[in-house]
């Protein structure tokens, strides 16, 4: 069996570990147009912050691992067509220009993400950056190292966008956090826990220039300000951090994708065409909130997608479980996390639904030492079916939203929730847990509403 994965970051790395130990005899040809496979871009700002010191660390896989196993390994290589119907595809060596034709059994699409890239005038001054890979990172670290680098712009307040910041705050620079929408980390938070961070930022002379647009780079040859539809903000280095997209051009045409250009799977990760399977950031996953597919690119979804690829190579004999979209973030002292809709998005999505809030110590009052949790439970007004929630506090109760997390992924009602046996000690909280009381909540805001219903009714 002949095995084509084009790509090899998370998906496809997960992909070729599991294919050497089921398919031992399998050839494998891999391509990829960096020199470098399995890197954590989730890293990226504790690399720029110097967390990190050793970039090594951001990879779990290597060339000559994968090499020392018989997978063909095509650094540097583009592939530059692919007729999935003929089963072949042409790269192009990027170091000496030669183009090859090769012929595959089974096609592994995992051709990840790319940052998303507004057409704005003077993109291409130096010191306008983009973040996704190694070669982006050391070149983020190389520009903003140099002693006429101070002002830096982090356009778009997503997770990396505001990792980013803190990192160069930390630096001693001043950090300017342009976003179009109101507040940051809208996609993943409601207002009650991007406040806290917004106010963070404040206090440590982080300029928030939030509801504007960016409308043009200005400079002679190099960056100088960032203008926006509501001001001009000093710059010496920009990181572009706007969101991402399916990196899936190649393919357009030839298999079945969203609008956005993701591919779309079955749960055995196969695409409309037979032997053609996708994994990760370039394709659509079942989303269990919504019970629709989304478009979710995360690393953990990669690696289990990638990792299903290779099982149901053959044969399909293990399906996704769907995803929940779980993620978390620690900036300064704020640990975060959430897992499926936010109660705005839920809206957005069709979903008819409401939530119950709480904020409290997670430990009994006679303890000496205490912190606050705030924690938000959505869920769905007529079949009280959780669809997310969100954490956020000074201690780590990030590990709360995974409980949650398995919850959505198995229909879980607020009051499974609030009847779930967890255990009780006062090191770690108090008798009545934290997810059975927000849960016992949501109950009591549903049991206020029954007169309502009952009046109406009668």
């Amino acid at each position: 069996m002949k095995v084509a994965v084009i790509g090899c970051t998370h998906a496809g790395t997960a992909a070729i570990n599991n294919m050497l130990n089921l398919y031992p005899h399998a050839e494998i040809d891999v391509f990829e147009k960096n020199d470098t496979v399995s890197f954590l871009s989730c890293g990226i700002a504790l690399y720029v912050g110097g967390v990190v010191e050793d970039a090594n660390g951001l990879f779990y896989a290597s060339v000559k691992q994968f090499e020392e196993k018989g997978v063909r390994m095509h650094m540097k290589h583009e592939v530059t067509s692919c007729d999935v119907n003929q089963k072949q595809l042409e790269a192009k060596d990027l170091k000496t220009g030669v183009t090859t034709a090769y012929t595959y059994d089974k096609l592994i699409i995992t051709t990840g993400s790319w940052p998303v890239t507004p057409p704005i005038p003077g993109s291409n001054l130096e010191n306008v950056q983009l973040c996704k890979n190694f070669d982006h990172a050391n070149e983020i670290i190389r520009r903003s190292e140099t002693d006429d680098v101070q002002n830096v712009v982090v356009v778009g307040a997503g997770y990396i966008g505001v990792e980013l910041v803190e990192a160069f705050e930390e630096n001693g620079k001043n950090v300017t956090l342009i976003d179009s929408e109101e507040r940051i980390l809208n996609r993943y938070l409601d207002d009650t826990f991007t406040a806290p961070v917004q106010t963070t930022f404040e206090q440590r002379g982080i300029n928030l220039a939030l509801d504007q647009t960016v409308s043009k780079f200005d400079g002679k040859d190099r960056v100088e300000k960032v203008i926006t539809d509501k001001g001009e903000y000093k710059a010496d280095l920009v990181v572009m951090c706007i969101g991402f997209r399916p990196n899936t051009t190649l393919f357009k045409d030839q298999v079945a994708m969203l609008d956005n250009g993701a591919i779309i799977v079955d749960e055995y990760m196969q695409t409309n065409i037979k032997d053609v399977y996708a994994a990760g950031d370039c394709c659509a996953v079942n989303y269990n909130a919504t019970k629709q597919p989304a478009y979710i690119p995360l690393a953990t979804n990669a690696v289990r997608m990638g990792t299903l690829v290779a099982h149901n190579l053959v044969q399909p004999v293990l399906a996704h479980p769907g995803t929940q979209g779980t993620s978390g973030l620690k900036i300064y002292n704020h640990n975060i996390a959430s897992t499926g809709l936010t109660e705005s998005a839920a809206t957005l999505a069709g979903l008819d639904v409401d939530s119950a809030y709480m904020e409290d110590t997670y430990r009994p009052e006679f303890m000496p030492d205490n912190a606050v949790i705030q924690l938000k439970l959505v869920y769905e007004v007529g079949s009280h079916r959780i669809v997310g929630a969100q954490v956020i506090s000074d201690a780590d109760f990030t590990q709360a939203i995974n409980t949650i997390s398995v919850g959505i992924a198995n229909d879980m009602t607020i009051e499974q929730l609030a009847l779930t046996d967890f255990f009780f000690q006062p090191h770690y909280n108090k008798p009545v847990n934290f997810l059975n009381q927000v849960a016992m909540e949501a109950m009591a805001k549903e049991a206020k509403k029954i007169p309502e219903q009952e009046a109406v009714t009668a």
